[in-house]
């Protein structure tokens, strides 16, 4: 950053970087007509629009016309289980501690008829496999898991799910929010039905997002209007946000390794140095693997309210391991389904480097 301030929070949003602004500032010029049309200019946003599509594809491990954009995360998450589990009656399944995204949507499933089930973690946040066996496979609609939390970084092991999705042919969809851009990410190796990201976790554009649909799966439109996006999701794209997205990603993908072990050195000092000279404190998902960037730590008997405080007072910003409600702190929904005790959730805050991060900051931090 240029300036004295501290930024430690980037599972929230992240900086845009140079490349991505010169990206977006380019199509914005070069490609600023609707992709759609016929003119050489609509030509120019198309072939721009494609690149976007190509790249993206490449990295996550898709077919070109498996990627559909859409305006981020939420909107792919919620597209996903309205457009999967339409006009259906049955069960859904999501993991405890979803992303509210997830959950709401779940909700308003439940609201047309469909019966959603919790699958419970253990206390690192992991999925309890012996949870899979007793569910009623040939009721399923849907199941839902959150690849990599954003609250504590923890990656879920998805394999057993995946498998048997795939077995009693269950739509699959990953919520990879937290995921692409920090991680490996393979769409195909997963065996995702669909799988959610969104741009601005990864130095990318707010506003832009994209969802993976499996080809050959019919998804009910979320919009209607246009027939964009092959008639799944209406609406013009943003062509020079898509490009600054498949820019940030590439930008990713060319140094995945070392930047992944870089901010894994980053977040192991910070962790090494609170634990040490902070004691007691405690790091939720300790034992499970882990996004590098992300550390999720409760100091008991402190109130996270106040950390948070000081820690702005000092410049260094980061969040509460809790979500406001109604004017009040209240424990993170995914430190109670593993297990935490509410005074613990309350006294946690969350630290997610980025790449834009140094060593220095963290020392004096």
């Amino acid at each position: 950053m240029n300036d004295t301030r501290i930024y430690f929070d980037n599972n929230a949003t992240t900086c845009m970087l140079p490349e991505v602004v010169e990206a977006i500032n380019h199509a914005g010029r070069t490609a600023f007509a609707n992709p759609g049309s016929q003119h050489s200019f609509g030509r120019d946003a198309r072939r721009t629009l494609d690149d976007a599509r190509e790249t993206i594809a490449r990295i996550l491990n898709a077919e070109e016309s498996e990627v559909v954009f859409t305006s981020g995360g939420t909107e792919s998450i919620n597209m996903a289980v309205q457009g999967l589990t339409a006009g259906r009656t049955g069960t859904i399944v999501a993991t405890a501690g979803e992303h509210p995204a997830t959950l709401r949507s779940y909700d308003r499933a439940a609201v047309h008829g469909l019966r959603s089930l919790h699958l419970k973690v253990d206390s690192d946040g992991l999925l309890v496999e012996s949870e899979l066996d007793g569910l009623p496979w040939n009721q399923l609609r849907l199941v839902s898991v959150i690849l990599a939390h954003n609250e504590t970084g923890v990656i879920q092991r998805t394999k057993r799910l995946s498998d048997l999705c795939e077995h009693h042919r269950v739509p699959l969809l990953i919520d990879a929010v937290q995921a692409v851009g920090k991680i490996p990410v393979d769409f195909a190796a997963l065996k995702a039905t669909a799988l959610a990201f969104g741009a601005h976790k990864f130095h990318g554009p707010r506003g832009v997002g994209g969802l993976l649909i499996r080809r050959g799966v019919k998804l009910v439109p979320f919009m209607e209007g246009g027939h964009q996006e092959n008639g799944r999701r209406a609406g013009t794209e943003a062509v020079p946000l898509i490009a600054g997205m498949a820019k940030a990603l590439e930008v990713w993908h060319e140094s995945a390794g070392h930047r992944q072990m870089m901010i894994s050195e980053m977040r192991n000092q910070l962790q090494q140095r609170l634990l040490g000279e902070c004691s007691p404190a405690i790091v939720h998902g300790y034992q499970a693997e882990r996004l590098p960037n992300t550390l999720s730590i409760a100091f008991p008997g402190l109130s996270g309210e106040a950390l948070l405080v000081n820690l702005h007072l000092a410049e260094v910003a980061c969040s509460l391991g809790s979500t406001c409600a109604s004017g009040s702190a209240e424990p993170a929904p995914a430190l109670l389904a593993m297990g935490v005790p509410p005074d613990i959730c309350l006294a946690t805050v969350r630290l997610s480097l980025g790449i834009l991060n140094t060593m220095d900051e963290v020392n004096d931090a």
